[in-house]
């Protein structure tokens, strides 16, 4: 969960960054474009870990 908060903030600095620097917004909304699937990605991988991780608990039991 953590990891993925750590993506949406990096995509928020590229996107403010990309409003100080309209030359390079381009480049700069792309990279917040990535990081956003990073983000997107990371969750359901947390969220599925968590569910394995809960299912070999109850099957210890």
């Amino acid at each position: 969960m953590e990891t993925a908060q750590r993506f949406r903030a990096m995509a928020t600095l590229c996107r403010q960054s990309a409003a100080l620097h309209p030359d390079r917004s381009w480049k700069l909304l792309a990279e917040a474009e990535y990081w956003e699937h990073l983000a997107a990605t990371a969750l359901p991988a947390h969220i599925e870990d968590c569910f394995t991780l809960s299912q070999d608990g109850l099957a210890a039991a």
